[in-house]
């Protein structure tokens, strides 16, 4: 089984848009306003803005957390941080920090930046 889409909610589309371009460092892969929705491509995987879609919290592996953060200083949430040690595979790559830091999108959602630190 893999995951294919993951749906977040937008009230403004056009706001949504412009800060998952900024968050991604993309723009769209696709638009069809009506009925509202846009879609990024994660690697494989849809990321859906929709009009329709309820909230979610959605955490996306990021390849330089301070980088990511200065972008998005203004919907900063929280600074990163260490949350967690992986001495082995089960959750993250062995031999890693995991830094998370929060931001909060321009329709209230928040959203989870996560790097893998070598120790």
């Amino acid at each position: 089984m893999d995951l294919v889409q993951i749906a977040q909610h937008a009230d403004d589309l056009e706001r949504a848009t412009a800060f998952y371009t900024t968050l991604l460092g993309t723009g769209p892969r696709a638009t069809y306003d009506p009925p509202g929705l846009v879609f990024f491509d994660l690697g494989g995987v849809r990321l859906m803005i929709s009009t329709g879609s309820a909230p979610a919290t959605i955490y996306l592996r990021v390849g330089d957390i301070d980088a990511a953060v200065e972008r998005l200083q203004e919907h900063l949430e929280s600074e990163p941080h260490v949350i967690f040690q992986h001495d082995d595979d089960s959750l993250g790559p062995a031999g890693t920090d995991e830094w998370q830091a929060f931001v909060r999108d321009t329709e209230g959602n928040l959203v989870g930046l996560v790097e893998h630190r070598l120790r």
